[in-house]
């Protein structure tokens, strides 16, 4: 098992962040990390989306089950590489209102056989973690209150 996490404060209510989040068709716009999204943000939808590594400039897609949707506070999915146990990843965005914003902490655990090979591609994971959290505290930021 292997967990990789970012964080950021944003100036912006959760329900701002919320809707910069979730409106996936709209990554393309901002997020360096994962490039494109389809889908809706409920429970036992399946989102698309491509995911551009750090470094490498490779491109990947992958389609994962949203598991919790609770706006404006938790988004969690799972997706994986093949059947269970393979190399399945849990991710989530939990935001939690705190003086002057929202604090926006975005992790995921790696679990399955392919964890212990997967190493330079959960270290890409973990440098786009940082670039999209950091994109998403300046697209939330730039349209807070429009």
């Amino acid at each position: 098992m292997r967990r990789i996490a970012s964080e950021v404060q944003i100036s912006a209510r959760p329900e701002e962040v919320w809707a910069v989040l979730t409106d996936f068709e709209r990554f393309h716009e901002w997020n360096p990390f994962l490039v494109g999204a389809a889908g809706r943000a409920e429970p036992g939808q399946r989102l698309s989306l491509r995911f551009r590594l750090p470094g490498s400039g490779r491109e990947m897609v992958f389609k994962p089950t949203v598991l919790v949707s609770e706006a404006p506070r938790l988004l969690r999915w799972r997706g994986r590489l093949g059947v269970t146990g393979v190399f399945d990843g849990l991710h989530s965005f939990e935001l939690t209102p705190r003086e002057g914003g929202t604090h926006v902490v975005q992790a995921e655990t790696f679990t399955g056989v392919l964890v212990p090979v997967t190493g330079s591609i959960i270290r890409q994971s973990e440098v786009g973690f940082r670039s999209l959290t950091d994109a998403l505290k300046k697209r939330v930021e730039a349209t807070a209150g429009s």
